[in-house]
């Protein structure tokens, strides 16, 4: 008889296939059945959760780490106890801004070794600036980095600089060589002009001004890309209008784009800072509109944490995103695929993002119903706030680590 390391038991266990009461059965760190409620599944340690969903651990695309003058393994520390606290499993670090940038295949190598004490599973992106060469790019990907990120202005000042026209495309090629995908900031710089910085200049138009050279890039490289993030919903059209012409194009937003509308905002919010800014109530209900159309190239929602910037937002994001998707009707397989699978899929991460047999055991009993009140000296664009959603507590390759405070 098969015995497991552990079995976790729910009656809102999250799959691909749907919601519903069973067991999972997990050995050396992998899944490996996924069995009925009450099946007999000899196992050293049985957990019930009951009503208590159990979902895959989100994986958190493009999150920031560093922190200026802080001890970058202290850094990772501090960012992996975050995420298990925000029910975070893998965190696919931003190459900017940070010190170094992960620019080089040394620099990954460096933050490799901060990040070896972490609580979490850490992937990295490779940081794409002027003097990149195609050698770096392989190089890089040797080294370890899942894809590439680069801006089109300051989306990663002061490490990575703007790319313009002639060095895009070269990349994409490059990368479309490399069967690698680029994640790019897509607020152009020549549309922003002298408002590159985190205020209600940044207008939207930027954003398409960007993603209309993307798209031309793209276009011509046959490269995968993801804006990341997006924000303006009067260019949802054109990301869409993309892949009626051949375009890999998708995109992510984060929760704080669809939660908290620029007029709420309080004066010290830490949402100022976000990059493009948190813009119009009306832009969030069409943001909204925009992810949940049928067949959305809004893919996937990361957290935007920042804290080079003081954006500490990856222990809220999965309850403020259930918040405010629960209230539209959306349901657990819903938030499980915007954070876990949708990520998982874009990176070619084939055993994460997903409840099923082979997977890695990165799970999440997640309660749908209660509630938590955040701090209101919490440093995050949610504080103050009462949010829907807990963290009970988190397996990262199928060990219990702790979950909410």
């Amino acid at each position: 008889m098969t015995v497991f390391d552990s079995v976790v038991r729910s009656r809102h266990v999250v799959t691909a296939e749907g919601v519903g009461p069973a067991s999972v059965g997990v050995r050396d760190g992998r899944i490996e059945v996924v069995g009925p409620y009450r099946a007999d599944m000899a196992a050293h340690e049985v957990t019930d959760l009951g009503d208590v969903a159990l979902m895959p651990g989100a994986v958190d695309l493009g999150t920031g780490v560093y922190v200026p003058g802080q001890e970058l393994s202290r850094a990772y520390l501090l960012a992996g106890e975050a995420a298990l606290r925000g029910g975070v499993t893998c965190v696919v670090v931003s190459p900017s801004p940070a010190r170094p940038a992960i620019t080089c295949a040394d620099s990954l190598r460096e933050h490799r070794r901060a990040a070896a004490g972490a609580a979490v599973p850490v992937l990295f992106l490779g940081g794409v600036t002027w003097g990149t060469t195609p050698l770096d790019l392989a190089d890089l990907q040797a080294a370890g980095a899942v894809g590439f990120s680069c801006s089109l202005s300051d989306g990663g000042a002061p490490d990575t600089a703007a790319l313009g026209e002639t060095l895009l495309r070269k990349v994409m090629a490059e990368l479309t060589a490399l069967d690698s995908v680029l994640l790019v900031h897509a607020e152009d710089a020549a549309e922003l002009g002298s408002a590159q910085g985190p205020a209600d200049q940044r207008l939207p138009r930027a954003e398409r001004r960007g993603l209309e050279r993307v798209i031309a890039a793209a276009r011509m490289a046959g490269t995968r890309t993801h804006v990341c993030p997006f924000t303006a919903a009067e260019c949802a059209a054109l990301l869409e209008a993309a892949g009626a012409v051949g375009v890999s194009l998708s995109a992510q937003t984060c929760p704080h784009y669809l939660c908290l509308p620029a007029e709420s905002l309080a004066p010290d919010s830490p949402a100022h800072a976000c990059r493009p800014p948190v813009r119009s109530d009306a832009n969030r209900k069409a943001l909204w509109s925009a992810l949940l159309a049928r067949g959305s190239s809004i893919t996937s929602v990361g957290s935007g944490h920042l804290p080079a910037r003081g954006l500490y937002t990856l222990e809220w994001s999965l309850s403020a995103l259930w918040t405010a998707s629960h209230r539209r009707g959306r349901d657990l397989r819903d938030l499980a695929r915007w954070t876990s699978g949708a990520p998982a899929e874009l990176l070619g991460l084939g055993t994460k993002g997903r409840i099923a047999p082979g997977f890695d055991a990165d799970l999440v009993a997640f309660d749908p119903r209660a509630r938590v009140a955040v701090p209101a000296t919490d440093p995050s664009p949610y504080a103050g706030r009462e949010l829907t959603g807990r963290v009970r507590r988190v397996w990262v390759l199928g060990h219990g680590r702790g979950g909410a405070r």
